[in-house]
């Protein structure tokens, strides 16, 4: 069973650090994503069907709603690692350069010496989150922002590249994330969306994985697993009626879906977050 050591929420949205043993299903969110390798056997991230290594000095960078997983490789014990959600508008007024994109260059992100003091530290500090930690946010800027920088080297878009503006979206697509959003829990049909938005199916599917680069099953996930996180962290409601309201029939059937797609079981999440 993976574990969560530690987890903060905070403006600039969550950092875990995980003991990872079990593999994940494909997902996305809205955050952009950083992964670094702590300890214990090297594993893989899959990017948009990509492997991508995550090992000693190898660090992998997901951008916002690029779906991907977790991969174990070896048996002989769990990865520890450290995994950032960082909120693409925290990040825009924190480092004021990026544009609310936080669109990666590259996947792969070279764990420079640099980069491993800020991971260190990070980490440290979440080991004991007793302890107020005054340099986290700056510490989590600069550790984004020399990622995001490195990953943008050596491609045709520069170095001096800040993220691509908001893409204009259809117009159907548009009422479709509304619907969506609007009624997370419900027992949603996608076929029937698509109807009420005005799209066949095989339209409806092209359409949205072209615009918001996950498929509508992913997206409705990505946004069951936001509001399921948020009241872990914010509310005490019994994680029975968390995963109800999302539309789950039972305790059991909701932690199946938590752990393939955030790690760990909902109530081991909530006795790990620590507000930063």
């Amino acid at each position: 069973m993976s574990t969560a050591l530690s987890v903060f929420h905070g403006a600039f949205g969550r950092v875990c650090l995980y003991l990872m043993d079990r593999g994940m299903v494909p997902h996305g969110h809205r955050e952009g994503h950083l992964v670094f390798h702590i300890q214990g056997p090297p594993a893989e991230m899959v990017v948009n069907d990509r492997r991508w290594p995550l090992a000693p000095g190898q660090a992998v960078a997901v951008s916002p709603w690029q779906s991907h997983h977790y991969n174990r490789l070896h048996r002989e014990g769990p990865t520890l690692a450290l995994v950032l959600y960082i909120r693409p508008a925290w990040f825009l007024e924190a480092s004021r350069r990026a544009t609310a994109s936080l669109s990666f260059g590259r996947v792969g992100i070279e764990v420079t010496d640099q980069l491993a003091r800020l991971v260190f530290g990070t980490t440290q500090s979440m080991l004991d989150p007793d302890k107020e930690d005054a340099l986290l946010e700056e510490r989590l800027c600069s550790l984004t922002q020399l990622a995001f920088d490195q990953s943008l080297q050596w491609t045709s878009k520069g170095d001096c590249f800040t993220g691509p503006m908001f893409a204009k979206r259809d117009y159907r697509i548009r009422n479709a994330l509304r619907v969506l959003q609007q009624r997370v829990g419900e027992a949603l049909a996608l076929d029937a969306v698509a109807r009420e938005v005005g799209l066949s199916r095989p339209h409806f599917y092209k359409l949205f994985r072209e615009q918001i680069g996950l498929t509508p099953n992913l997206y409705l996930n990505a946004l069951r697993m936001e509001r399921a996180i948020e009241r872990l962290a914010v509310t005490q409601e019994a994680v029975s009626d968390i995963g109800f309201d999302l539309g789950y029939s039972s305790q059991a059937s909701f932690s199946r879906f938590f752990i393939a797609n955030g790690v760990v079981p909902p109530s081991a999440y909530r006795r790990s977050i620590h507000v930063a």
